[in-house]
């Protein structure tokens, strides 16, 4: 672990965990003329976050191909970190695409954006793999108006006979139309169809989602690229009293590990300001986290005061580290899944304490760091930093008067907080951040700039006077001669 206490659990990844992207657009539905401007807003809202992110990079690679109806590769895989301008430009050429009329349902488009796509990725990696840069996996999102079980069929078909060793996941992503989304339809998606006998050979699930033609929506995601996304290992230990989960053999004083992945809810505010100064904030990738239930201590969920937690929430889910056996995987989740009931049942949070594995020689005092983990009515924990003793400032809380006129009559009252409804030009502000415009040669002060009559160093192929140009070949005329033999005797000041 780091030699300083850290009191936020990290979110950031090393690059190599994060799957270079391969966007297909079939373009050839008869609604692409809306779908167009809201595929393009959400596409570009994300990208500058993916730009404007401090740390590594989330998205290192991005290709884009259009199919309307023959497919078009609008940008070849590209580093979306310090090249928004040319992402920008990209996402421009995409929204003056063609929108009248109908184009032929894009299939086959799509299938030969799809080769080409893994074609193009096979040889990008190959040249940078050279150089010492490695890009060992990618990703297909394939954006569609076509019944999505006819577009698996077709890629099950052909996808039988293309190198898949470096395809992690492929998505089929059908777009509908609604007239009306409720909030709580944001989100919606329908379950992954279940594989067919070809695809189970290759190793390879299609997932197939739906998503609602807006912004929100297709933001959503987006934004899933900018989760972390390695699986080399899990990224949290829960340590817990095992006599709860059934193990009759297990000592009475043992513990039971939860192995866990952490998931950011919310992007750090400070990695996109720009205030961020690079230290604490990094994953140590190499370990995963050890956070102990504190000694005998469960916590009920009204007796903690929202004005102690304090940095990012994270969610705990378990882990699908891929190092770990079937077996131990499936333990792990049931565990997990009876903590979760356990904990929602009683009404209870847990205190957990963070336990260092590596103490640095100059350590001879260890500073620990708290934690509530937090249930929900899904199979998910939520985990934020609780204060300490040495963090607490002095706060006065009077008591309320026992009568007052009720003063908020007029307020609208939500049923609920949906953070979806709530803009703050975050996207406004980063797009004129990282807009570059075209280098211009800014004007010289007036004492700097030449004097008119100074002479113009010129090149052998240099026009000549008008009239030198209506000459005979090889002919100088003479007043021309003379201007040029005043300039060198007398040269300007």
């Amino acid at each position: 672990m780091h030699h300083q206490p850290r009191r936020t659990f990290p979110a950031a990844k090393a690059p190599s965990q994060q799957p270079s992207h391969i966007l297909v657009v079939d373009a050839t539905s008869p609604s692409w003329a809306s779908t167009c401007s809201v595929l393009s807003e959400a596409l570009e809202n994300v990208l500058c976050l993916a730009c404007g992110l401090a740390g590594p990079c989330r998205v290192p690679l991005l290709s884009l191909y259009v199919v309307q109806p023959q497919q078009e590769c609008l940008l070849p895989f590209t580093q979306v970190k310090e090249n928004f301008a040319r992402v920008q430009a990209c996402i421009s050429e995409l929204r003056s695409l063609p929108a009248e009329g109908c184009f032929p349902q894009g299939g086959n488009g799509v299938l030969q954006a799809v080769q080409d796509g893994l074609q193009q990725f096979k040889q990008y990696s190959r040249h940078t793999a050279a150089g010492g840069s490695t890009n060992s996996s990618v990703e297909i999102t394939i954006l569609t108006s076509q019944p999505s079980r006819d577009m698996v069929k077709q890629l099950e078909k052909k996808l039988q006979d293309i190198d898949l060793v470096s395809l992690r996941r492929i998505q089929v992503i059908e777009v509908l139309k609604r007239d009306f989304l409720e909030p709580e339809d944001v989100e919606q998606c329908v379950p992954a169809e279940e594989p067919s006998s070809d695809m189970a050979i290759l190793g390879m699930d299609i997932e197939v989602q739906t998503v609602e033609d807006n912004v929100i929506s297709l933001e959503m995601l987006f934004k899933t690229w900018l989760h972390d996304h390695g699986t080399e290992r899990e990224q949290l230990h829960l340590l817990l009293p095992s006599g709860g989960f059934g193990h009759a053999a297990a000592p009475k004083n043992s513990l039971m590990c939860l192995k866990c992945d952490l998931q950011e809810r919310l992007l750090d505010p400070a990695l996109l300001l720009g205030t961020a100064d690079g230290t604490g904030r990094a994953a140590d990738a190499s370990s995963p986290w050890h956070v102990a239930l504190y000694p005998g201590r469960a916590l009920k969920s009204e007796g903690v005061c929202e004005s102690v937690l304090y940095g990012l929430p994270f969610i705990i889910k378990p882990t699908s580290c891929w190092q770990l056996d079937w077996d131990e995987l499936e333990t792990n989740q049931h565990s997990f899944h009876a903590l979760c009931h356990s904990l929602l049942k009683r009404k209870w949070m847990l205190l957990a304490r963070h336990e260092p594995q590596n103490t640095g020689p100059n350590w001879n005092v260890v500073v620990h760091s708290y934690y509530v983990i937090v249930p929900s009515d899904s199979a998910t924990l939520l985990v934020k930093a609780v204060a300490i003793r040495e963090l607490l400032m002095p706060s006065a809380f009077p008591a309320l008067l026992a009568e007052h006129p009720d003063v908020l009559n007029n307020l609208e009252v939500e049923v609920a907080y949906n953070p979806l409804h709530l803009k703050s030009n975050l996207y406004k502000y980063l797009k004129s951040s990282l807009y570059k415009p075209p280098h211009r040669q800014q004007p010289q002060p007036r004492e700097q700039r030449p004097e008119r009559h100074q002479p113009r160093q010129v090149s052998p192929m240099c026009e000549q006077p008008a009239r030198a140009l209506m000459s005979p070949p090889g002919q100088i005329p003479a007043d021309c001669a003379l201007l040029a033999r005043f300039l060198q005797e007398f040269p300007a000041r």
